[in-house]
């Protein structure tokens, strides 16, 4: 299968589990799910979700067990967006071409819709988890999403992110914010699919490096576009990093720099990849190609 008929599967896999999870509203609470679902249908890559499936089926092809989550980590994903854009964190008023769900339904109810998709992925992750016989490689899996979210992970690189906006930092305080901020998601969604997929202790330690490479070059490149890119393309306006005076690793590092590190991540994942032979295949189609992207 061509990879890119292949991640279309993986998308409309997790985009038709999703709108199952989260069917209409019309109880009480109908206005938080209106919020959840204005974010989390917005359009996106689903790249965590996509890894996940993806890192699942180099060891299992019964892909049914591994979709709750899969649509878990996508819903963690688009919390950190909702709370990110708002007034006291980034500001923004767009996110992929549409107006921030804050500028939709009120600060207030943004923070309860982040929440929501929070607290339902885990919902999702335990109900899985209790269906099974052997709960433990679920119940792993989930730790690993949990704790890549928390403050050792995704939170803890959001706060040293916050704290760093109009300062001079180093090149090690802007590595943590990177490998915690956005790595540490896209490394939970490999390791967890493979942990459930039944993947060797050796297996999940190569997904983590994986997974660590590709959300640093990921971010390197999201830097990268914040200067380079097209408004247009990207559904959002460029510069803001530099408006903000927001250290980044171009900044840092410079922009020729930039491209010759997400260059040779990119090759340190093609290497790892090469021991699952065709297996691998679609992991590295992927990885050169968000390497490529121009959104």
């Amino acid at each position: 299968m061509e990879w890119k008929q292949q991640l279309r599967e993986y998308v409309d896999l997790t985009n038709q589990y999703l709108e199952e999870m989260l069917h209409e509203a019309t109880g009480h609470n109908k206005t938080v799910i209106e919020a959840m679902k204005y974010s989390l249908y917005a359009g996106g890559k689903r790249l965590r979700p996509v890894l996940m499936l993806a890192a699942y089926r180099l060891f299992n092809s019964n892909i049914t067990e591994v979709l709750p989550y899969a649509a878990a980590i996508e819903m963690i994903h688009t919390y950190s967006l909702i709370h990110d854009d708002l007034p006291a964190m980034d500001n923004d008023d767009y996110r992929r071409g549409k107006l921030t769900n804050h500028k939709v339904f009120g600060e207030g109810i943004a923070i309860l819709a982040g929440d929501g998709l929070l607290n339902y992925a885990y919902e999702l992750m335990l109900q899985e988890a209790l269906k099974k016989e052997n709960p433990r490689a679920f119940v792993e899996a989930a730790f690993q999403v949990a704790k890549a979210s928390g403050v050792n992970g995704m939170i803890g690189g959001q706060t040293v992110d916050l704290e760093s906006e109009n300062k001079s930092i180093s090149a090690d305080t802007l590595a943590y914010i990177h490998l915690n901020k956005t790595a540490a998601i896209i490394t939970a969604s490999l390791k967890a699919g493979a942990i459930i997929g039944g993947g060797t202790e050796s297996d999940i330690r190569n997904m983590e490096m994986i997974g660590q490479a590709l959300g640093l070059a990921f971010q390197i490149q999201d830097d990268i576009l914040d200067i380079v890119g097209d408004e247009a393309k990207l559904g959002k306006r460029t510069g803001s990093d530099a408006d903000n005076q927001k250290s980044t690793y171009p900044s840092i590092h410079g922009i020729d720099a930039s491209y010759d590190k997400v260059k040779q991540l990119t090759e340190a994942i093609y290497g790892t990849l090469e021991q699952y032979g065709e297996r691998g295949l679609f992991l590295k189609a992927l990885s050169s190609d968000l390497m490529e992207r121009e959104s």
